[in-house]
């Protein structure tokens, strides 16, 4: 994924795209930070799914930003966190819908034979590592606790 954010802010700047500029440079530069952290606790650098991970948080902070600047009438700073989500999630893998969460999360409460809220770091654990980037784990986690719980 390194490559291609490389690969992609050469074409951004070549077509004199700014926000696609702009935005790339954010993601490549906290990349780097988090490369030093994790090299700071010796560990290697970010995993592709790690990078998916850091890039839903981007958009999970852009979606909080832009909820608050359309409350406060901001327009113009609404419409550059959209932009800028919309750039985000074009280097995401397609997100499940409800219907597909609901499977994964039965598939996975089934393969680690969760059956109480006790269990639930377990099954999260398992859907972290398959859907990184395809679902929100916030909301994932509610309907995991839901259904270990029996609600």
């Amino acid at each position: 994924m390194r490559e291609q954010f490389t690969e992609l802010l050469k074409e951004a700047m070549k077509a004199g795209d700014k926000r696609r500029v702009s935005t790339i440079r954010m993601i490549t530069s906290a990349l780097k930070d988090r490369d030093i952290e994790q090299r700071g606790l010796g560990k290697p650098p970010l995993t592709d799914d790690e990078i998916l991970g850091l890039l839903q948080k981007m958009v999970k902070q852009r979606q909080e930003s832009l909820a608050i600047y359309q409350q406060a009438g901001r327009d113009d700073l609404a419409t550059q966190e959209s932009e800028e989500i919309h750039i985000l999630m074009g280097f995401m893998p397609a997100q499940l819908d409800e219907v597909a969460v609901k499977a994964a999360i039965a598939g996975a409460i089934e393969e680690t034979a969760a059956s109480s809220v006790k269990d639930m770091g377990k099954v999260m654990a398992v859907l972290k590592e398959r859907y990184a980037g395809q679902m929100d784990f916030a909301k994932a986690s509610g309907a995991v606790k839901a259904m270990l719980s029996g609600a």
